[in-house]
């Protein structure tokens, strides 16, 4: 009986490396996606995020033309990658709306006064309470919004100079 008892450290041992192997072969898929994409985008006004950009409301986001809705943060170091990605949409044509999450006016005029401003409205989200309604996970996210307000397309992440063609190519089926 005691011989196995010495036996049990081992076999403990054996389980737990089989876990920690099968975590690794086979990792947790973290990203969460919204199921918003293919519905109409929540019923939401946000205030004014800084001076120079007009508030952002729900009705700004069914104009008839598609948009892009970028949800971002002065603190966010991936919205400083995704900057100038932001800024060749803009030159492009696209019309660029924001959602400053959890951020302050100074902090968000700092950001967009040095890493550049490509939006026409910024709204701010201090509690995160729009982010969420969107099905957002975190920041940066871009969501295409049809002309019609629905949204039809969610990218998850910053968008890097890859991802420009896509984005266009995904706003011009949603015209």
């Amino acid at each position: 009986m005691n011989r196995w008892l010495l036996w049990v450290p081992l076999v403990l041992f054996g389980i737990f490396f089989a876990v920690v192997a099968a975590g690794l072969i086979r990792p947790k898929d973290n990203i969460i996606e919204s199921k918003m994409v293919g519905k109409p985008i929540p019923e939401f006004s946000l205030p004014a995020a800084i001076e120079q950009r007009p508030a952002l409301a729900t009705t700004d986001l069914a104009t008839g033309k598609p948009q892009l809705l970028n949800i971002f943060a002065s603190w966010c170091v991936p919205c400083i990658a995704e900057a100038p990605q932001l800024l060749e949409l803009e030159r492009a044509g696209v019309q660029i709306n924001g959602i400053a999450s959890r951020d302050t006016p100074a902090d968000i005029a700092n950001f967009l006064n040095r890493w550049g401003n490509p939006y026409v409205r910024i709204g701010t989200d201090v509690r995160s309470i729009v982010q969420l309604e969107l099905g957002s996970s975190g920041v940066p996210e871009t969501f295409v919004i049809d002309g019609k307000g629905v949204i039809v397309h969610q990218h998850i992440g910053d968008i890097r100079k890859e991802d420009v063609p896509e984005l266009l190519e995904i706003l011009e089926k949603a015209g």
